[in-house]
């Protein structure tokens, strides 16, 4: 018995789980808007060398700038009709008076205001490399915080925070000022991604995560098309910035006063047995069960987590990830498989105005197409297995952005078609590595292995719009950086190994005894058998025999356990 039977004990996934997933998720919604904000909080407008005072006349533009640069001098032969003048050759300057910013489609944005065009246009990029940086650093800190001080604690502080310096930084009086306020609220997102997903998880019986997993992504995927309705609605960076934000004091409101209970289980890991005696009591009452109140007792919340408690005493770090041959070979792939795919949907959803479609018509598309998606991902998964699931999402979103370097700019519809499949096969990529990669790392060191590849993601995610500066050496050269790393992470998810309708693995030993789709039980239960054949052998009470050389084996893992040895 574990925690599980609790949950089904106190109704399983009664009204209590309904109301705490989907007060949970509801924020996920405002997730979306903090990871794409910069598409429009950092949007280019249309922009053109600005006067000189003395230059007031709107026609004498025609004659005195070209795109980012000026003539040195005003060529007012220029506006004769018929000028065969080889304008070509006339000297120019940059934007030596500033720029004039088009308002058609943005009222305001960060590089509208601080001037991020021409040599200053990397900066811009530069604002969500160092947002996903925060992200990164918040994934580090806060997951130990949460292990030390509670999931709901940490995740109350990180509404907070967010809802402080994501609506502080729309007050930013400059680019410094506005990167840092970016940074911190990076943090504040990972504490509420990490600790949310930890307190939904650990509340929901073990049958229901599957599906409630699914429905509470979709929050993800509307969010994203709420942001495109909000942006189209404000059009100012800083009102944007404020709306995305304040939500969150809401969130930080109800968390705080009214609804969430802490996860049962790390109160019990933590020695604080009573407080969730208190919440297991509590969910039994919403949960239309009060007659268990009265039969849940320490010691019956002590009996069923036996287990958790015993093997909270053994302690395993990332190096065990690298310590033994095939975990070697797993996390490896793991990591290109993650690092690829977010560095591919960044690189492709960070960057809408490439596409010549108006930008918030884009953002709802490219939401949209997260939908069928999602599904896709779960049929493939469920008939193609993992691995070829894992392959092919890749491969296909790599020949899609391949493809879309040769179709001409001026063929909008068929570069968006594109852009969409590609997103389309990255998010199903991202569905299908969050579950595989579940399955492949033991149940001993699985939340280990989660945290280390999906690291890997979040540096993926930074290094993203970083690549979209080499659009001024090449304009294709971003799109071949983004397809060749698919591409690779498809070669290297050719090694890891199928895990459909296979057990999952306990321990390291399990990983490394598996051999042909044969899990270790089914090992050991044919080295027995063979064994067994030997007529001088002597057949142990346990169920194993001790052979020739005076080793046991055993029949299965359960009679192998009960003997208190650990291998062969």
């Amino acid at each position: 018995m574990g925690f599980t039977d609790l949950l089904e004990e106190v109704g399983g996934f009664g009204r209590y789980q309904w109301l705490h997933v989907t007060l949970i998720s509801l924020p996920g919604l405002m997730m979306a808007s903090q990871n794409l904000l910069n598409n429009f909080v950092s949007g280019i407008p249309v922009h053109h060398c600005r006067l000189p005072g003395n230059l007031s006349l709107l026609n004498l533009s025609i004659t005195y700038q070209v795109t980012s640069k000026q003539y040195v001098e005003p060529q007012w032969h220029l506006l004769a009709p018929n000028s065969s003048d080889n304008i070509s050759k006339l000297q120019t300057e940059g934007c030596v008076d500033g720029w004039t910013f088009d308002q058609s489609e943005f009222f305001a944005t960060t590089v509208s205001e601080w001037g991020l065009v021409c040599s200053l246009r990397p900066l811009k990029q530069m604002i969500q490399t160092i947002y996903m940086g925060g992200v990164l650093t918040g994934a580090i800190i806060y997951g130990g915080l949460s292990d030390r001080f509670g999931r709901k604690s940490v995740l109350i502080w990180s509404y907070l925070q967010l809802g402080v310096l994501g609506c502080s930084s729309a007050l930013s009086p400059s680019y410094s000022a506005y990167c840092v306020f970016r940074f911190l609220s990076g943090m504040a997102v990972s504490g509420i991604i990490l600790n949310g997903v930890s307190l939904k998880v650990e509340w929901i019986p073990t049958k229901s995560r599957t599906l409630v997993g699914t429905l509470t992504s979709f929050f993800f995927t509307f969010g994203q098309m709420l942001l495109a309705g909000v942006a189209y609605w404000l059009r100012d960076w800083r009102k944007l910035q404020v709306f995305v934000c304040a939500p969150h004091f809401l969130f930080f409101t109800y968390s705080w006063l009214v609804w969430y209970s802490e996860s049962a289980r790390w109160l019990v890991l933590n020695r604080q047995s009573e407080d969730a005696l208190k919440s297991l009591h509590r969910v039994a009452r919403i949960n239309g069960r009060p007659e268990v109140v009265d039969k849940l007792t320490l010691e019956v919340l002590h009996s069923h987590m036996g287990k958790e408690i015993e093997s909270s005493r053994s302690s395993f770090t990332a190096f065990d990830l690298l310590r033994t041959r095939r975990m070697r070979r797993i996390s490896a792939c793991l990591i290109a498989v993650w690092f690829s795919t977010s560095f591919a949907y960044y690189g492709l959803a960070m960057d809408l105005q490439k596409f010549g479609v108006n930008i918030y018509l884009m953002q709802i598309i490219f939401g949209a197409v997260d939908i069928p998606a999602k599904f896709l991902a779960l049929g493939m998964l469920s008939y193609l297995g993992r691995r070829v699931s894992q392959v092919s999402c890749l491969f296909l979103s790599a020949v899609i952005i391949f493809a879309n370097i040769f179709v001409p700019s001026d063929v909008q519809t068929l570069r968006t078609t594109l852009a969409c499949l590609g997103k389309a096969f990255t998010s199903a990529s991202f569905t299908t590595v969050y579950l595989y990669t579940g399955e492949l790392y033991p149940t001993v060191i699985r939340q280990t292995g989660m945290g280390f590849v999906s690291t890997m993601a979040r540096v993926g995610s930074m290094a993203a719009p970083a690549v979209l500066i080499l659009d001024e050496v090449l304009p294709a050269l971003p799109s071949m950086v983004y397809g060749g790393a698919a591409v690779l992470a498809s070669g290297f998810a050719c090694f890891l190994p199928e895990t459909l309708n296979r057990p999952l693995p306990d321990t390291i030993e399990d990983v490394e005894e598996r051999r042909s789709g044969r899990s270790s039980s089914q090992m050991k239960e044919t080295v027995s058998l063979k064994e067994d054949v030997n007529s001088s052998d002597d057949v142990m009470p346990c169920g194993g025999v001790v052979t020739k050389k005076g080793n046991v084996a055993f029949k299965d893992r359960k009679d192998r356990e009960g003997s208190g040895l650990n291998a062969l």
